[in-house]
């Protein structure tokens, strides 16, 4: 609900069913941001007088903004915006250089409106409704023939306020905006902490926490895309903060380009936090008559930790922002091609890869790189879209057919932003290219960025996946982006414009994605960028899902998907099951951890499951019938991050508190400290549940030489004999089966079946060496 207190310093409240957030025009008319946190009644102007900050006489060695108000110095009050040039030495959201040079910018009030429209979705996507409507605030600030409008998106089921500008040039001359960020919140108190996800190719989203007394921490990336190095989402927090309780602000960009926040702390105390597009190399020139607009930014504050503000993220991504068919429907078990061929592919061994996936419960098969073109390696063909008749003599359109022959669906891989020099793409097109005239080219990855500025490049874009996308039963598109900017210049823009490129490549390829999502609604879409180098909000805006690294090894992606979980929920996550040894890490895994930490993201297989032998293939469909039954609950159910640590806990809950998974995952192996208690989250405190896990044979080779303490005769590790024994005896492992309450189960927990401590085994002890997990079920009795 939005508030607005009219008459002579107008101010607002919006409320969300659990937060508040208020804000009042100062007597020197700039907005003073008076209080975001939990719901409090303000009731009317008495409330409002509470939070107002009072000001006798400026601080000392600050500027006071004019001679009428000689108790306001702007550095030491908190703020709506900022800029530069009236005395605030904090961080700026928007730095404008005018057509006499001059930088100092001054917006006060001038009007404002409530209705009930949604962001607007182009160029830029935002956040959005089903049925069309928003609580939406707009308040508009003058400066000459200037107006800046912030506007305010109040989406109270899930205490989410998005944030977005306009800046106006009705001054008769251009201006130059070298900054213009998307929101700014400004509280009265320091000593918070920071946290935010940082990493790299393979490595994605590790959790980094700093504490701020004093000074700036910058969370940002400089890479053209949202980056692996630093995702855009972020937490500023009490430093005691823990996953149940403390208080919590989280903040997002609906945006897939550079980005760029900051938490500063004031000498006056005061926390700044400022978001959006990354102003390193960023200039815009703003003719007359001309308008800007930034992308939107997310806000949501907790009280109850890092949960709670996760519930409030997971909710408003999976309502508004992803949209289309698959926003709500159940997504497939698939098998990629990739760890399995590479670039080594051919029909017939596609098609019989496809049937191995076939036997073990595998929905859609999705062909990787190197369908098209000369593409047997990463040189070459990008841009050549059509496919290679050596290796697909009927085309895609004759794959899809034996593929829908075994009852499989098909999926393809398509890389439509970048072009190789060896292609004829290239030969054809080398202005279509990003690249510095006469100058070197540093590449990634062999390949360069296609100039997306150019709306000859998008049409062409648009126009050649419509082609791909139409020439056969395609079901799934696996979208790839792999590599980062560098040299970015557009030769289609004007030297003078090229400070734009970056920024313009982005609303161009949001034109094409929304143009293909448009054309081909059924089509499953799939983020990708080099992995998680492109995940985030704008990307969700047009595809349900993102895959969310390329490391498939089971513990790396366990840190990995826990980053995630912190502002995206599980039905955006891809994640598969790959072979072991991993081809990223070389670490061996067994097989149930690889499924069970996968089966907390979307299913899939990186898997030669033509190579494995015929008691791992069961096993496998045991595997996948199993995440089949629970599909619902792990993609749609609420996630519970409960421990982590040398054994991380997840515990993911069905929205109606009915069924539940858990995870307990062992890093390493504590020696004698037998003893585990399993706690779950989110369950009916009231409600009976029945707890069990499905045992798990052991195999006897896990034992090596200790196998010769049970056997009536001397058997050599690793020998015939050895393997043999393995084939024909498998020791039991433990089942757990109990009933209790929900209040128990989240509170007391359930303590697990002993783990082996070198004093003995059998079917009452669990066998949980290093690497090992085991899923739990739980179903309401009652």
């Amino acid at each position: 609900m939005i508030r607005p207190f009219d008459g002579e310093r107008p101010a607002f409240v919006l409320e969300t069913e659990r937060t508040t957030y208020a804000f009042r025009i100062l007597p020197t008319g700039q907005p003073e941001q008076l209080y975001f946190g939990r719901r409090v009644g303000i009731g009317g102007e008495a409330g409002l007088e509470a939070l107002r900050e009072k000001h006798a006489f400026a601080p000392g060695n600050t500027v006071t903004y004019d001679a009428e108000h000689p108790e306001y110095s702007l550095e030491d009050v908190c703020l709506e915006f900022s800029s530069l040039g009236k005395g605030d030495l904090r961080e700026p959201m928007l730095e404008l250089v005018r057509a006499d040079g001059s930088r100092t910018s001054d917006f006060t009030y001038d009007s404002h409106f409530i209705d009930s429209e949604q962001p607007e979705q182009t160029p830029l996507p935002g956040s959005y409704s089903e049925d069309g409507t928003a609580e939406h605030l707009c308040v508009r600030y003058r400066d000459g023939g200037l107006t800046l409008e912030t506007h305010y998106y109040v989406w109270p089921e899930c205490d989410c306020i998005c944030r977005r500008c306009v800046l106006k040039n009705g001054s008769g001359e251009p201006l130059d905006i070298e900054r213009l960020l998307s929101a700014q919140l400004d509280l009265p108190r320091s000593g918070l902490s920071v946290t935010s996800f940082r990493g790299a190719w393979a490595r994605e989203m590790s959790k980094v926490t700093v504490g701020l007394p004093g000074g700036k921490y910058t969370v940002e990336s400089r890479a053209g895309l949202s980056s692996s190095r630093c995702n855009p989402f972020f937490i500023v927090h009490s430093p005691d903060a823990t996953e149940t309780a403390g208080d919590c602000w989280g903040f997002n960009l609906v945006y897939s380009g550079s980005h760029y926040a900051a938490v500063e702390v004031s000498p006056f105390g005061k926390t700044r936090i400022v978001s959006g597009i990354q102003p390193l190399g960023f200039r815009w020139k703003l003719a007359p008559g001309e308008k800007f607009t930034t992308p939107e930014a997310v806000m949501s504050f907790s009280a109850e930790g890092f949960s709670g503000l996760s519930r409030n993220m997971h909710f408003f991504v999976r309502e508004h922002i992803v949209r289309g068919r698959w926003k709500h429907k159940a997504r497939p078990v698939l098998l990629n091609s990739w760890e399995a061929c590479y670039f080594n592919i051919s029909e017939s061994s596609l098609v019989s890869l496809a049937k191995a996936g076939r036997d073990v419960g595998i929905e859609l098969f999705v062909m990787d790189d190197g369908w098209f073109g000369e593409r047997n390696d990463d040189s070459r063909s990008l841009g050549d879209w059509e496919p290679n008749k050596k290796k697909l003599p009927g085309g895609l359109a004759g794959l899809a057919g034996k593929i829908k022959a075994l009852g499989l669906d098909l999926g393809i891989w398509v890389e439509p932003e970048m072009v190789s020099v060896n292609s004829r793409l290239y030969e054809a097109h080398p202005d279509w290219a990003m690249a510095i005239p006469g100058k070197p080219h540093s590449e990634g990855r062999n390949q360069r960025l296609l100039d997306l500025a150019n709306p000859a490049v998008q049409d062409f874009v648009i126009d050649k996946m419509t082609e791909v996308f139409s020439s056969a039963d395609i079901s799934y598109v696996k979208w790839d982006c792999n590599r980062v900017f560098s040299d970015v210049y557009s030769p289609y823009l004007p030297p003078e414009r090229q400070g734009e490129t970056a920024h313009r490549y982005m609303l161009g390829l949001y034109r094409v994605m929304r143009a293909l999502t448009g054309r081909f609604t059924d089509i499953l879409f799939e983020g990708c960028s080099a992995g998680g180098n492109r995940f985030d909000l704008g990307i969700l805006s047009f595809f349900p899902q993102i895959w969310a690294s390329d490391n498939t090894d089971a513990m790396s992606r366990a840190e990995i998907q826990e980053g995630y979980s912190y502002g995206y929920p599980q039905s955006c996550v891809g994640a598969h099951v790959s072979s072991s040894p991993n081809h990223q890490t070389l670490r061996d895994t067994p097989l149930d951890t690889r499924l069970n930490v996968a089966a907390f993201g979307l299913l899939g297989y990186e898997y030669d499951l033509r190579d494995i032998p015929a008691g791992k293939r069961k096993k496998l469909r045991e595997q996948v019938e199993t995440y089949k039954q629970w599909r619902d609950v792990l993609q749609w159910g609420q996630f519970y991050r409960v421990a982590d640590g040398n054994d991380r806990i997840w515990c993911c809950v069905s929205p109606d508190k009915k069924r539940a998974v858990g995870l307990v995952l062992r890093t390493l192996m504590k020696p004698n400290d037998p003893h585990g208690i399993f706690y779950a989250r989110g369950l009916d405190g009231e409600r009976t549940y029945r707890f069990y896990n499905v045992p798990r044979p052991v195999d006897v080779k896990r034992f090596g030489s200790l196998v010769n303490t049970m056997a009536p005769f001397h058997i050599k590790q690793d020998s015939l004999i050895h393997d043999v024994v393995a084939r024909v005896v498998k020791l039991p492992g433990e089942k757990e089966e109990t009933t209790a309450s929900g209040a128990l189960l989240m509170h007391a927990g359930v303590k697990l079946a002993p783990a082996f401590a070198a004093t003995g085994y059998d079917e009452r002890v669990r066998f949980f060496p290093d690497f090992f997990s085991r899923l739990y079920f739980m179903e309401a009795a009652d």
